[in-house]
């Protein structure tokens, strides 16, 4: 904030970046934009720690995306993967090295919030955003945005970061569409050390029986974090693969100490990511991995970029260049993230047609377990494995042309029967 307008500024109560949602994308906004000197505050509707609907893997994007010192909580290291084929075909592959890590969300989120309070953000918590407004009596010029709390409190800002999870009050303000939605059901399950013991390191992966679905067990101590997830409108069929999972794996005696679930969901292409003066990041944004889901990583970069954003729009003067600016973010997102998650989607739409050739592949050919293991710990990425390794690029084409193929031969089957 420029000093000519600081003494108004505090009179009138302007903060430079608002950010609504402590989530791990809102932490790193909170926390890119106080790092920058900025006014800051960060909003949440809960009190922390708050419990997530999360499995808690952090991998190679993730762990490069965190403030510097900030150290993780792991609650363990993986270094093995065991793969099934819906219960079926059984391998565990194993890394000398570490895989990724495995963390609690309570304490991870309110880590994050700590170290954007460090920076110099501020937190309310317990506070509910009704909505944003950016014209109207409540807002007292065009650089100003108000952020309208449920009781009627206004609280005025430059520039508005909306991190608020994927049912986003900022993000339908911003407008944000979704072509994938998805459904996860989680059970924390307390278990006896001597089941503990044999998951220590070791994570498992079953690839489901609903199409695009699969299932996961994460160890963390005396935890279990059991889950799966499949479409939307399958929630029948992905309780009872949740339940049927959990039997095979013998867990079924052990009372879960948290049942839950959530929608995931995944931008549209020609999604905005912003509206004026306010950003959108995480899952708010519909920034997620399509094929794994994997929602962490891509909320680190995306919240780390919306904040030095906001920092560029709190500052700028008019509408061209608050419009420059928001375009540049938009643009820093889709050229990383964007590239990520159009190769994550051409990989779903073949693991739901062909799910045995992804097991078969990273069971038994080292170069598709290699590529999983520098993806997990952030050597390479889906993108830069299918742009650089013409192995990867071929296999892909060639799924994508079977799944056109196939998908021709049902639209002409469907034109004949009519």
């Amino acid at each position: 904030m420029s000093s000519e307008n600081s003494s108004a500024d505090d009179v009138r109560q302007v903060w430079d970046v608002v950010v609504v949602g402590a989530g791990p994308a809102g932490a790193s906004a909170a926390y890119a934009a106080a790092v920058a000197g900025r006014r800051v505050l960060l909003l949440e509707k809960a009190e922390l720690p708050r419990y997530k609907t999360c499995g808690g893997g952090i991998i190679g994007p993730s762990r490069d995306a965190l403030p510097p010192g900030f150290e993780l909580p792991l609650k363990d290291r993986v270094h093995a993967v065991t793969f099934s084929l819906n219960g079926r075909f059984t391998r565990t592959r194993r890394s000398r090295q570490m895989l990724f890590g495995l963390i609690n969300r309570p304490e991870f989120d309110q880590q994050l919030v700590e170290h954007a309070q460090k920076a110099g953000a501020e937190l309310r918590t317990g506070v509910t955003v009704q909505r944003v407004e950016q014209h109207g009596a409540a807002v007292p010029d065009r650089r100003t945005v108000a952020v309208v709390l449920q009781g009627g409190e206004t609280i005025l800002a430059r520039a508005v970061v909306g991190a608020d999870g994927s049912a986003s009050r900022i993000g339908a303000h911003v407008g944000v569409k979704a072509d994938q939605v998805d459904l996860g059901l989680e059970a924390e399950i307390p278990v006896p050390e001597t089941v503990a013991e044999d998951w220590k390191g070791r994570v498992l992966i079953d690839w489901g029986p609903l199409p695009g679905s699969y299932g996961w067990v994460f160890p963390k101590g005396d935890t279990l974090t059991v889950g799966v997830i499949s479409a939307r409108g399958e929630g029948a069929a992905t309780k009872r693969y949740l339940e049927e999972f959990i039997g095979r794996l013998g867990l079924a005696g052990f009372e879960p100490r948290i049942s839950s679930g959530h929608l995931t969901r995944c931008r549209a292409d020609d999604s905005p990511l912003s509206r004026g003066r306010v950003l959108v990041c995480g899952d708010a944004a519909g920034l997620l991995e399509p094929w794994t889901r994997e929602g962490i990583s891509f909320a680190l970069r995306s919240g780390r970029l919306a904040g030095e954003w906001a920092v560029r729009i709190a500052e700028a003067h008019d509408a061209v260049d608050t419009r420059r600016q928001a375009l540049n973010y938009a643009f820093a997102v889709k050229a990383g993230l964007g590239v990520e998650m159009a190769v994550g989607k051409r990989l779903l739409s073949a693991f739901e047609r062909r799910p045995g050739l992804f097991h078969a592949a990273l069971t038994g050919l080292r170069p598709a377990w290699r590529a999983f293991t520098d993806i997990t710990r952030g050597a390479t990425t889906l993108a830069e494995i299918v742009r650089t390794r013409p192995i990867a690029h071929r296999a892909l084409t060639a799924l994508d042309r079977r799944q056109a193929e196939a998908r021709d031969g049902a639209e002409a089957r469907g034109e004949t029967a009519s």
